[in-house]
């Protein structure tokens, strides 16, 4: 078995809000190299960019294809804040990127698309379970403990982070 990998049943350790970013790219004409390669190639840079500043508020993030033409990377931010500050933040590579995106487009038509989804899921509005897997998602962003501590079944998982108020 691969030393990542951790036996038995566990949950996602977070704890209060969570903040689940979606963000992808749709190449919707493939001979346009020139349109469509700036934008594959600036996820990466951001990516990079946070995973070396640990106060960014990036969390953790996973890349996923979607076929030959759309690529997507799921990001869990520590709060809406510092993802808005990111984006916003004039030295860094995400506003620059948005800027020549967004002129490319009013250029050069649809050759490629661009999508984004912000999920702030309140305390106790969210569940995760993960058997015999490496840290993985919302329990590679927050850690992972066992299963028990937070209830057997998914119900109860969602049930143990509420705050009654």
């Amino acid at each position: 078995m691969a030393a990542n990998v951790q036996d038995g049943r566990k949950t996602a350790a977070a704890q209060g809000d969570i903040v689940v970013f979606l963000v992808g790219m749709r190449i919707n004409k493939l001979w346009a190299v020139r349109s469509w390669l700036p934008v594959f190639t600036a996820m990466p840079r951001m990516l990079k960019e946070l995973s070396k500043d640990a106060s960014s508020g990036l969390l953790g993030f996973r890349v996923q294809l979607g076929g030959l033409r759309e690529f997507s990377v799921r990001q869990y931010w520590k709060s809406e804040e510092a993802l808005f500050a990111y984006a916003s933040a004039a030295d860094k590579e995400h506003r620059p990127a948005w800027a020549a995106y967004n002129r490319r487009a009013r250029d050069g038509g649809a050759a490629v698309g661009v999508w984004h989804e912000t999920y702030a899921v309140p305390a106790g509005r969210y569940e995760a379970v993960y058997v015999n897997m490496p840290p993985y998602g919302l329990g590679a962003a927050h850690g992972v403990e066992p299963v028990g501590r937070r209830g057997e079944r998914a119900a109860d998982r969602m049930w143990s982070g509420r705050v009654e108020g």
